[in-house]
């Protein structure tokens, strides 16, 4: 996985996703905290404090080798994807809440990531002084995620119709690259894919599947509407995999390929998870609905 096409692949690629975030955004999607303060808080508190804290106890019990526990944790310190904005469109979530949540966690991730990870490298890699992300790597990461999307939202926000027309063409971008560095990877490391899996495959799926039911459950207890809960739950439980690995694999950054196996793994299983759990939500709520009585 450690090969030219993903320490330059995977940034390229990164940057071009977040410069589409940027050119969907605008100010009022930040001012909108204001509008729905409850589940966006309760979506970063689980983020930034339940996960890390619940995928900490997991790599312990599952006593996972230490490269790819620190690798666990930095998954969990990942914020969500643009993948779950889709997901959250397509099972009924509100979209809104999503694109606002997504950019104000990536703006917390900056800070974030790098405590948890630096925490993770202490604990489960004493003797690895090296590793970890340091305040210049912790600008890089600054670099990969927030620049592209601040040029984005300055496109939006000062040439609007030029921001529509790029909106559609950098989304295709951004899939064709990430879909050309991934086919490339597998195939470079098809053998090795059975091995990723078992290494790492129980530990990613109860992880996956823990984070989709923390992320509509915490809400739903809260008395947060379905629709809601339906975001925070794609939200939290659809992680940005992409970001993990491009920090993971850097040269510049992590600059480890076994750290990159959770997030790639994960990248891989949630696509099937965060459609299952859709679909048992959605399938729960016409019943609901179809049950009442007119």
């Amino acid at each position: 996985m450690n090969s030219s096409l993903t320490a330059v692949g995977l940034p390229i690629a990164l940057g071009i996703i977040m410069l589409g975030l940027g050119l969907s955004l605008t100010v009022a999607d930040f001012h909108r905290v204001v509008s729905f303060p409850k589940p966006i808080l309760i979506a970063l508190a689980c983020q930034a404090l339940l996960l890390p804290a619940l995928c900490f106890g997991l790599v312990v019990a599952l006593d996972l080798p230490p490269a790819l526990a620190v690798g666990m944790m930095l998954l969990a310190a990942s914020p969500g994807g643009t993948t779950a904005n889709l997901y959250s469109h397509l099972f009924g979530g509100q979209v809104a809440l999503n694109v606002t949540l997504t950019a104000v966690n990536s703006v917390l991730a900056v800070v974030t990531l790098p405590i948890v990870v630096n925490l993770s490298a202490a604990y489960f890699l004493p003797d690895a002084g090296s590793i970890g992300l340091q305040f210049d790597k912790v600008l890089q990461v600054f670099a990969i995620v927030l620049v592209p999307v601040a040029i984005g939202m300055a496109l939006r926000a000062r040439l609007p119709a030029l921001a529509d027309r790029l909106a559609r063409p950098v989304k295709i971008l951004s899939v064709i690259v990430l879909v050309a560095v991934i086919v490339g990877t597998v195939l470079k490391e098809l053998e090795n894919v059975a091995d990723y899996f078992v290494a790492v495959g129980v530990a990613v799926l109860i992880f996956n599947v823990a984070s989709l039911a923390i992320g509509y459950g915490a809400p739903r207890l809260a008395r947060i509407g379905k629709s809601e809960s339906i975001a925070v739950g794609m939200e939290i439980g659809i992680h940005n995999s992409t970001l993990a690995i491009t920090i993971a694999v850097s040269p510049g950054l992590l600059d480890s390929t076994e750290m990159a196996i959770p997030a790639a793994v994960y990248g891989i299983v949630m696509f099937f998870t965060a459609a299952a759990f859709g679909y048992l939500v959605t399938r729960r709520r016409k019943e609901v609905e179809v049950g009442r009585p007119a």
